[in-house]
C-alpha cells in the first residue's frame, strides 16, 4: 500500500511538471473552449466535447493525454486509469472558471 502511494505521488509530481510545459497556443485554445462550455473535463483526465464542433479538437487532446498517461503508467507500474485520475485533479485545479467537470457518477458541475 505504501509503495503504491509513493508511486502515485511520483506520478502527481510528473503530472504537475508536464502540465506546466503544455504548449501555450494549445492551452489557450483549450481554455477558451472550456470557458465557452464547448469542452468539459472528466474525472479520469480526459476531455469531453460538450459541443459537436469541438469533437476533433477533443480527440486530439485526448490522444496526447492518453499517450502521456500510458507512458507514465508503464514507468510507475500503475494503470493508465490511475494516472489519468491523478492528472484530472491537476487539470481541475488549473482549469479556468466556467469549466464543466463530469464526475464518476455522471453528473456535471461547473467551476
Amino acid at each position: 500500500m505504501v509503495l503504491q502511494s509513493m508511486k502515485m505521488l511520483r506520478v502527481l509530481f510528473v503530472a504537475i511538471a508536464v502540465l506546466s510545459v503544455v504548449p501555450s497556443a494549445w492551452s489557450a485554445d483549450l481554455d477558451s473552449l472550456r470557458r465557452s462550455g464547448a469542452v468539459g473535463e472528466r474525472y479520469d483526465g480526459l476531455a469531453v466535447a460538450r459541443d459537436g464542433s469541438a469533437s476533433d479538437f477533443v480527440s486530439s487532446v485526448n490522444a496526447q493525454r492518453s499517450k502521456i498517461y500510458q507512458e507514465r503508467a508503464s514507468k510507475e507500474g500503475v494503470s493508465a486509469q490511475d494516472v489519468g485520475k491523478v492528472y484530472a485533479k491537476q487539470i481541475m485545479s488549473k482549469a479556468p472558471a466556467g469549466t464543466w467537470f463530469l464526475n464518476e457518477s455522471g453528473s456535471w458541475a461547473q467551476k
